[in-house]
């Protein structure tokens, strides 16, 4: 994409979970490889939402940390408003740390990711003073309290300490920080998931308002299928490190192709089939050390055939809109999405919004 703000481009993640060089030469033992992230492609536009899915341990928030710099690819090519932050071509030094001052994230935990010493006003500065060390006392004064104010708190709340706010107040705090060096894409690794389900309304609204007042772009992590039918534009699905589906939040809900993308959303509980069974996600993830040959999710899959069992499938467009990467579909022989999905979507559309 021309107009891409974020592009990710074959992007891989290996670590080395390998014991100690004495204990694998006595016990005879290989090095042990972790693929957390395994060819993952994607883009974000500007003032877009994406929403990343799946279930613990796909790789979502290693993603994450890639994006910001926590992580180094083992392959790959991540770009960021025209600049390669890593990957072939890659900026100096200096250039990736201006390129990555456009960029935020706020974290899981509002009651870990605070520091419970510092007082509100401290918190919310601390970016201000490492971005912009000569700035006036006074000029990050005014700053704090424009964005407490922009974030539903008051200016009198800087002097207070994290313990003294709620759950759903503390993320605003994070928000806050955030938004104290006028990002332009912030990246939400589960934002939501700590808060209770009125709490999470309220934020997810605020952060809705603060987009469309500040044109920001998010990548936005979650587990709760129904949060991410509420904040993103597109949603893209992982499994085992890789993309398996992406598509328009709608056309994903509404007649998803991918058979994990139909199990997660067939596990879904909502109120229309309160009572009854639901149906889970059969088995469980493969162990990431020794993921099966092929598909990744033939194991767990009823539609898997001997093509599943040796050969990966690439990403491929579909007709109505999106790609999906899955042989069944390729092939044509999936059959039509069932009305289940169709329930989730409207399930879900309610009980985030207040």
């Amino acid at each position: 994409m021309s107009d891409a703000f974020l592009e990710l481009a074959d992007v891989a993640r290996t670590f080395d979970v390998s014991p100690p060089w004495l204990d694998r030469v006595l016990e005879r033992k290989p090095r042990a490889l972790l693929k957390a992230v395994d060819g993952v492609s994607l883009t974000i536009a500007r003032g877009e939402t994406l929403g990343l899915v799946g279930e613990s341990g796909c790789g979502k928030s290693t993603v994450a940390r890639l994006i910001v710099g926590l992580h180094v690819p083992t392959r790959g090519t991540i770009r960021f408003d025209g600049v390669v932050l890593a990957g072939h071509g890659a900026a100096d030094g200096a250039g990736r740390r201006a390129a990555r001052r456009a960029m935020q994230m706020i974290f899981q935990d509002p009651y870990a990711s605070l520091n419970p010493r510092w007082r509100v006003a401290d918190i919310v500065a601390e970016p201000i003073r490492a971005r912009e060390p000569g700035t006036a006392a006074a000029t990050i004064a005014a700053r704090v309290d424009e964005l407490l104010a922009q974030v539903g708190l008051a200016a009198a709340d800087s002097a207070k300490y994290p313990h003294q706010f709620s759950g759903g107040q503390r993320q605003r705090i994070s928000i806050a920080r955030a938004l104290s060096t006028h990002p332009r894409f912030l990246v939400c690794d589960e934002p939501t998931s700590a808060l209770d389900v009125s709490v999470q309304a309220q934020v997810l609204n605020l952060m809705r308002d603060v987009q469309r007042r500040l044109e920001l772009a998010y990548l936005f992590i979650s587990h709760n299928l129904a949060v991410v039918h509420h904040i993103a534009d597109r949603v893209g699905v992982m499994y085992l490190g890789r993309i398996v589906e992406l598509a328009p939040t709608r056309r994903l809900f509404a007649a998803p192709r991918h058979p994990y993308t139909r199990m997660l959303l067939a596990a879904v509980p909502d109120l229309a089939m309160t009572g009854r069974a639901r149906t889970a996600v059969a088995g469980e993830v493969p162990n990431p050390l020794d993921p099966p040959v092929g598909c990744a999710f033939h194991p767990r899959c009823p539609h898997a055939n001997d093509r599943c069992r040796r050969e990966i499938p690439a990403l491929l467009a579909v007709e109505e809109g999106g790609v999906v990467a899955c042989h069944a579909v390729a092939e044509r022989r999936l059959p039509p999405a069932t009305a289940v999905e169709a329930t989730v979507a409207r399930a879900s559309r309610g009980p985030v919004q207040l």
